[in-house]
């Protein structure tokens, strides 16, 4: 797992991570500059169907929420959404090395860019091997019942791995 102090967050694990812990708190002990691109910030703000995490997200001080649009490459708006594209962006301007993004296709694309990738399930693994009380099976539960898409295949090596980190 990555030890970076920065990172560049998109919206899909800003919202599995609400989803996963009720909070975002952990976050600070693991990053010490959290950067969400506008283009983030505003999808959040749309709340998607259920508006979850919208609060949650916007009672958080401790993150760099960027009051300017990120202007993209061509490469990245015509291969991404703007959230995606906007994470990859904002981390090459800023020289930051590391991105969270959940989706495999801007996961990839942000590798093409010698970029390293973290996703939330990463994260979550990064904070029980750091020492937080997390439930990696809580955790997983907490998502799905918010409606996150977690595969079989995925499920059982985040669990695996927690344990491992565990022992």
């Amino acid at each position: 797992m990555p030890k970076n102090k920065n990172i560049v967050l998109n919206t899909g694990p800003l919202i599995s991570l609400i989803a996963a812990q009720q909070g975002l708190e952990f976050l600070t002990s693991l990053y010490g500059n959290i950067l969400v691109p506008k283009e983030v910030v505003n999808e959040i703000n749309e709340g998607g169907k259920s508006g979850f995490g919208i609060e949650e997200f916007s009672n958080y001080n401790f993150f760099n929420k960027q009051s300017d649009s990120t202007k993209l490459n061509t490469h990245l708006k015509n291969s991404l959404d703007r959230g995606e594209a906007s994470v990859i962006q904002l981390a090459l301007d800023k020289d930051i090395n590391l991105v969270c993004i959940d989706e495999p296709v801007g996961r990839r694309i942000a590798r093409l860019y010698d970029l390293k990738v973290t996703g939330s399930i990463g994260i979550l693994l990064r904070a029980i091997k750091e020492g937080h009380n997390i439930s990696m099976e809580k955790s997983l539960e907490n998502m799905k019942k918010r409606g996150i898409y977690l595969s079989k295949k995925l499920t059982k090596f985040a669990i695996r791995k927690a344990n491992e980190l565990k022992d």
